[in-house]
């Protein structure tokens, strides 16, 4: 694979597809910088990881203060010179009625959605120093299709606007050789889901998958790992991947 030496930086690290996607990426030999809000959470998965501390770093805070999203792609530079690969991955979700939703839920949604777009600027602007580079966003199944069983209007349009996002960016950047493409998974099984869905619940939306089977953490690894490197995917960009188990296929 293509991602030897490779900067990537990581936000939503410490749990999860983050702290997965770490892995992966430190299998390929990449050099990984991982954010979060909890530091023992990221120097949990440091130690586990690279105890050495030579191939990965973290940088605590959210990612929501601006001064966090530079002092991030700072950090990157200084500890292995520079960016090459953004994944846009921090993230909160709950299912709630449309009218049950306050402002500060809103807010918190939209916070996010902004956080995405600063911590980009940052990036690309030191891809552009590096002549080329890769953002990763996660977005969402639910704003490719809303679904009846699991209302989730503030998390649904902040999502799509990271899909717009995605778009925009990935035809501005295309002369600068900085891809841009985004992956929205269905329901991938991970600490994200344990204050909402009993095991059972959680259990009983496998077979709402038409491939039989909620997601792993290693699908989505698998996904990123795929549209980060060049020699795999150099000539894909602007595309919002559905990873969600056939679900967008149509109705099951």
């Amino acid at each position: 694979m293509g991602l030897a030496n490779k900067v990537v930086v990581i936000t939503g690290g410490g749990t999860g597809m983050g702290a997965d996607a770490a892995r992966g990426f430190l299998n390929a030999r990449a050099k990984v910088v991982i954010n979060g809000r909890r530091e023992d959470k990221l120097a949990a998965v440091a130690a586990a990881l690279d105890p050495t501390g030579q191939q990965l770093a973290y940088f605590t805070g959210d990612i929501r203060d601006p001064a966090i999203s530079s002092g991030l792609i700072n950090r990157a530079i200084q500890q292995f010179g520079g960016v090459d690969v953004l994944i846009n991955n921090a993230g909160v979700f709950a299912t709630k009625a449309f009218l049950a939703h306050t402002e500060d839920d809103i807010d918190g949604y939209l916070q996010l959605l902004r956080a995405y777009f600063i911590t980009s600027q940052h990036a690309i602007t030191a891809m552009l120093a590096r002549g080329s580079g890769a953002v990763i966003n996660v977005g969402s199944m639910w704003s490719n299709h809303a679904i009846a069983a699991t209302p989730c209007c503030g998390a649904a349009t902040a999502k799509g606007g990271v899909h717009a996002l995605t778009r925009s960016l990935a035809l501005e950047f295309a002369p600068n050789h900085i891809r841009v493409n985004a992956i929205a998974p269905g329901l991938v099984e991970t600490p994200l889901f344990d204050p909402l869905l009993t095991p059972e619940q959680l259990a009983s939306f496998n077979s709402f998958h038409p491939l039989g089977r909620n997601g792993q953490v290693k699908d989505t690894t698998s996904a990123l790992l795929f549209l980060a490197d060049d020699e795999l995917s150099g000539w894909i960009t602007g595309v919002i991947l559905p990873l969600d188990g056939g679900v967008s296929a149509g109705r099951n």
